[in-house]
């Protein structure tokens, strides 16, 4: 009796993974939350094959519980050691919660930014989920060639207006098709300088990939544009962070 009942589950088991692993639509809600090592919860969402972070990295503990350095001033930012910083050092809990920390390309190549299971999406990560919403039909005419997925991936507020038919600030009434709300934010420079030019025009994320020994690859949206970017910069910048796992990571018994 016992064996068959684990026959059983071992056939669910697979079923299970099929529906997760084929080529099917797949791009649903809230269905694994995240934890830090402060213990902010983060909500997720499933596209495709990836599980993405919906909300800006804001720990400021690494993954074994050990403190980020908390880069606050302009001298100690400019050392270009691991570190963090919230935009102008705010202190208000709901900034925080909404637009998340800043974090230097030095600490996420520490690799102990992200819990197990979890990680710093690499260049190829957004790659994926790149074309996955291209093939899937979210460019903004519902063509699906081209790159022009830049409202599918933005949030619907907090963006700039933009007369370019299909840009992200186009009408945000029809952002975030996607589900991944993608906020504008604040950066800071490798000087150390807080910048708010990005508020309402780009929002960037780091990348785990390094490009050379100075700089390493990021990835933004525009207000004025329809495509998500690619680019290089200075591992001093400071950029949010979003975090993504592969989705049969998730898969169990039933």
């Amino acid at each position: 009796m016992h064996k068959a009942v684990s026959v059983i589950l071992a056939i669910l088991v697979i079923v299970f993974y099929i529906n997760c692993s084929d080529e099917q639509d797949c791009i649903d809600g809230q269905e694994n939350d995240i934890i830090d090592a402060d213990g902010n919860v983060y909500s997720t969402i499933t596209i495709g094959k990836q599980i993405w972070t919906v909300e800006n990295w804001r720990s400021t503990k690494y993954n074994d519980g050990t403190a980020i350095p908390h880069l606050a001033d302009s001298i100690q930012w400019r050392k270009n050691t691991p570190g963090y910083c919230f935009f102008n050092n705010a202190t208000d809990v709901a900034y925080r919660e909404k637009y998340g920390a800043l974090y230097n390309w030095q600490a996420v190549n520490t690799g102990k930014i992200a819990p197990k299971g979890w990680r710093v999406p690499t260049d190829a990560d957004w790659t994926k989920l790149e074309k996955y919403l291209i093939a899937k039909g979210y460019n903004w005419d519902g063509s699906k060639e081209g790159k022009k997925i830049a409202m599918a991936l933005a949030a619907n507020t907090d963006w700039d207006y933009s007369r370019e038919p299909g840009a992200v600030g186009y009408d945000l009434r029809d952002n975030n098709t996607s589900g991944f709300t993608g906020f504008s934010v604040g950066t800071r420079n490798p000087g150390g300088m807080f910048s708010r030019y990005y508020y309402g025009k780009g929002a960037y994320w780091w990348t785990a990939t390094e490009y050379d020994e100075v700089s390493a690859y990021c990835r933004a949206l525009w207000y004025n544009y329809d495509y998500l970017t690619r680019k290089n910069l200075e591992k001093g910048f400071g950029y949010p962070l979003r975090l993504v796992r592969d989705r049969y990571k998730y898969i169990r018994q039933k």
